[in-house]
C-alpha cells in the first residue's frame, strides 16, 4: 500500500500525522509513505526526523496584514498544484490523507480530481473552509469532536480523536527521571507553559511577568516559549535555577510527566495531547485563529470541568493569581484531572490507519 499524506505548518498537524504514518507501518510494516509539506515550514525538518520521507510544495498562507506577500499567493497555490499532480502521479499512491496545514488543501485537491480515494483528518471542533469543501469529494472524515455534522456530511463522518505521541502513555512511571531531567526538587510544585510550537505572544509575556510571584511560592517552571521569545525569555530566567526554557521541548514526555498544571494555547492537538496526559490545565485560547476555534476546543473541556479557560485579553491580569491558586487547591485539581482524563481517545491513530485501511481495500 503506498500513502500520501499532506499537510503540516505547525506541531498541532506534524505530530498527529506521523502518529498515523506508524499506526499505518505497524499494522502492514511494507506500506510506503510519502510526506507533502509546506516549503520552509517545520515539517521539512521534523518529518526526516522521524524517519519519513518529505516532498516541499511552495505554498503559503493567508497574511492577515496588508503585504506584498498576499500578491504571490495565486502563484504559488498554481505552482503548488501542478507540483501535488506531479507528485502524485510519481509515488502513485492508493490513498491521499490530509491532516490540515497549507500544504494539505493542493495535494487533496489534486487527489480526488485524478480519482484517488482521500481521507481528511479534522482536528478543531470547529471547521475550516477547505476541509468543508474538501470533504464533499473526500471517501471519510475522521474527526475528534462530536457535533461535527454541522460542517461534514453524516455518513463520511468518523469519531476517532487526534492521534499523539506515543512516548506520551505511561507518565507516571517516568516522573523521578524527568524531575532528574530538569534538575528540579521533587517537593515542589511544577508549572508547565507551552505556547505551541511556533510560541505564543501573550502566554509568554503572561508568564513573564508572573516569574518574581513563582519565585516567590518555591515554584518551578518549564517555559517552552517558541523561537521568537526565546531570547528574550533566557535573559528574563538567568539566574533563576526553577526557570528552565526552551524554544521547543524535545523531550515533551518529561516536560508532561513534571508538571502538576499546565498553563497552554488550546490547539486541538495540544488538548487532545492535555487529554493522555491527565494534567490540570489552564488554557488561553488563541484569538487569532480562523473561526476562533481555540475557544470552542477550549469550552470543550470547559463544559465538563476538565479545564479552566482564561480569554487572551485577561491573561495577563490573572493567570499568575489563578495559577497559584490552583497549585494551592488539591481537591480541584484532582477533579479537573479525573474530569480530562475521561476525555482521552488514546487509539486515535490506529482507527485512522484502519479507516484508512478500509477504504483502500
Amino acid at each position: 500500500m503506498k500513502v500520501i499524506i499532506s499537510g503540516g505548518g505547525t506541531g498541532g498537524h506534524i505530530f498527529p500525522a506521523i502518529s498515523i504514518a506508524n499506526a499505518l507501518k505497524e499494522t502492514d510494516s511494507s506500506t510506503e509513505i510519502l510526506f507533502a509539506g509546506a516549503e520552509g515550514r517545520m515539517e521539512m525538518e521534523k518529518v526526516p526526523a522521524a524517519g519519513y520521507n518529505i516532498v516541499g510544495l511552495p505554498v503559503a498562507g493567508l497574511q492577515r496584514s496588508l503585504t506584498f506577500k498576499n500578491l504571490a499567493l495565486p502563484f504559488k497555490l498554481f505552482k503548488s498544484l501542478n507540483r501535488a499532480a506531479e507528485i502524485i502521479k510519481d509515488f502513485k499512491p492508493d490513498i491521499v490523507v490530509g491532516v490540515g496545514g497549507y500544504a494539505s488543501a493542493p495535494v487533496l485537491w489534486k487527489a480526488q480530481r485524478m480519482g484517488i480515494p482521500t481521507l481528511i483528518q479534522e482536528q478543531n471542533s470547529y471547521a475550516g473552509l477547505t476541509n468543508k469543501l474538501l470533504a464533499k469529494k473526500a471517501d471519510a472524515v475522521c474527526v475528534a469532536y462530536q457535533g461535527m455534522e454541522r460542517f461534514f456530511p453524516k455518513e463520511k463522518i468518523h469519531y476517532a480523536g487526534n492521534p499523539v505521541r506515543q512516548d506520551l502513555f505511561g507518565l507516571d512511571g517516568i516522573r523521578d527521571e524527568a524531575l532528574k531531567f530538569f534538575g528540579f526538587d521533587a517537593d515542589k510544585p511544577v508549572i508547565l507553559s507551552l505556547g505551541g510550537s511556533l510560541g505564543a505572544r501573550t502566554v509568554n509575556e503572561s508568564i513573564a511577568g508572573s516569574l518574581h510571584e513563582f519565585e516567590k511560592n518555591g515554584i518551578q517552571l518549564v517555559w517552552q516559549t517558541g523561537k521568537h521569545f526565546f531570547t528574550e525569555a533566557s535573559k528574563l530566567a538567568e539566574g533563576k535555577t526553577q526557570v528552565k526554557v526552551f524554544d521547543f521541548i524535545y523531550k515533551m514526555n518529561y516536560a508532561y510527566s513534571a508538571a502538576d498544571i499546565i498553563v497552554s494555547r488550546a490547539g486541538a492537538g495540544t488538548v487532545s495531547e492535555l487529554c493522555i496526559a491527565g494534567k490540570p490545565a489552564i488554557l488561553i485560547p488563541s484569538p487569532n485563529v480562523a473561526e476562533d476555534h481555540q475557544t470552542k476546543n477550549a469550552m470543550a473541556l470547559v463544559n465538563k470541568n476538565a479545564a479552566i479557560m482564561i480569554e487572551d485579553k485577561d491573561a495577563k491580569d490573572r493567570l499568575t493569581a489563578t495559577a497559584i491558586e490552583l497549585l494551592g487547591n488539591k481537591s480541584l485539581t484532582g477533579q479537573l484531572s479525573d474530569n480530562i482524563s475521561a476525555l482521552a481517545m488514546p487509539d486515535a491513530a490506529r482507527e485512522i490507519a484502519n479507516r484508512i485501511l478500509t477504504i483502500v481495500k
